[in-house]
């Protein structure tokens, strides 16, 4: 095998995972065995769009709202598409959420609601709390995007910000039933954190809250109506119950790539998280000659004002690793996200190999002023290393793939 056929085969791996996260195809499977009659389908998140078309093609004529990101904001017969900002919440996400919490406020005692969930909700829908305006938690929203917390921390905070995330959706639509199905960008598919949970209860309180941003020295940064309301909020009554059912995950597309692989694969048992420096030693710690496939979800700590994500840089982190390893150049390596779309850029990720940083040295860069400056992508544009996939209308966080072989 050589470079260009490991760089095709990599690719192929990948999109075998992305394929085991379509979220049409889940929707469907779910709903053929479950008794659900819904009289109002909201869909949120990267995803909403397809699965909302998987569930009005079995229950047609049910009122549908689907909020998600402009990429996917495509056109739904029997649906109206509010597209929204993601990463950084928008005003056009504040008019879906009001939609949203109207649409609830409407659903009578005996009927049921459908809900999708995929991930990317939490910032497509911000319902502010009272006292908090939209820039204020989009300020909040920045400075935890900014911090390297996870989603698990960013979302602890964003809920008790928010009106209809842990489980302020199901407060508003009680008594009527809730059912939600839920496509994981979450490592471990904690369903509190996926979408900041909006059908289940909160992972924490406004103490835990304001206990997490004073870790992060983020405190005092934080808006002062931020504070005020974290210090003064009581905690909420017990969200009641709704059934919640896991249809997709990332787990389930590593699986996929190693079944893709006919089995002559290892998978890395470990989700890869952590900043993305450390993930990239890790990974390479793990790779041995031949396919070595993972999944998981990195943090990035902002220190520049540059273009890229989290999965060129820690593309670019593995290529430098393997270079001080002294690795021939004869391996490649594809991290990206499944929902096609890195950070900011429309990268899903990128595709390197032995002779990427060479590239990016003879275009006149360097790749460690870049690194410092957190522009990934402008590194590998300069190496032609981006992978572009288009938006994939799904989203269960990220996948690699690193070929190791002879020449």
């Amino acid at each position: 095998m050589d470079i260009d056929q490991a760089r095709t085969e990599a690719r192929r791996l990948f999109m075998a995972g992305v394929a085991a996260a379509d979220p049409y195809q889940a929707v469907i499977t779910e709903l053929e065995r479950r008794a659900v009659q819904p009289s109002l389908i909201i869909a949120i998140g990267k995803a909403a769009r397809r699965m909302a078309e998987a569930a009005l093609s079995v229950h047609p004529g049910v009122q549908t709202i689907v909020v998600t990101n402009y990429e996917n904001a495509e056109a739904l017969d029997g649906a109206t598409i509010l597209p929204a900002g993601h990463p950084v919440p928008d005003a056009k996400g504040e008019y879906a959420a009001h939609t949203v919490i109207e649409a609830l406020e409407h659903v009578s005692d005996e009927q049921e609601v459908l809900v999708l969930v995929s991930g990317g909700g939490s910032a497509l829908l911000p319902a502010p709390v009272a006292g908090v305006t939209l820039a204020e938690k989009a300020e909040v929203n920045r400075l935890l995007l900014a911090s390297g917390a996870d989603i698990g921390q960013m979302n602890l905070i964003r809920q008790q910000i928010s009106r209809l995330k842990g489980g302020g959706l199901v407060r508003l639509a009680s008594p009527a039933k809730v059912t939600a199905l839920i496509l994981s960008d979450v490592i471990g598919d904690d369903l509190s954190v996926i979408a900041s949970g909006p059908t289940v209860p909160p992972i924490s309180n406004p103490l835990g809250a304001r206990k997490l941003l004073e870790s992060f020295d983020l405190w005092e940064r934080v808006p002062e109506s931020v504070r005020r309301y974290l210090e003064t909020a009581p905690d909420p009554d017990p969200v009641p119950v709704a059934v919640n059912q896991l249809i997709g995950s990332n787990g389930k597309s590593v699986e996929a790539m190693l079944e893709a692989a006919g089995g002559n694969a290892v998978r890395i048992s470990t989700p890869i998280e952590g900043d993305v420096e450390d993930a990239a030693r890790y990974v390479c710690d793990q790779a041995e000659r031949g396919i070595t496939l993972w999944g998981g979800e990195t943090t990035v700590k902002l220190r520049g004002n540059g273009k890229g994500g989290r999965n060129q840089e820690m593309a670019l982190w593995i290529a430098l690793e393997a270079q001080r390893r002294g690795w021939s150049g004869n391996w490649v390596c594809l991290q990206a996200g499944t929902d096609g779309r890195d950070g900011p850029t429309d990268a899903a990720g990128a595709l390197v190999d032995g002779g990427t940083l060479t590239r990016i040295q003879m275009s006149g860069q360097d790749i460690h002023s870049l690194l410092r400056c957190n522009d990934s992508y402008e590194a590998l544009w300069h190496a032609g290393d981006l992978l572009i996939t288009g938006p994939t209308g799904t989203n269960v966080a990220d996948l690699g793939v690193l070929f190791r072989f002879d020449p």
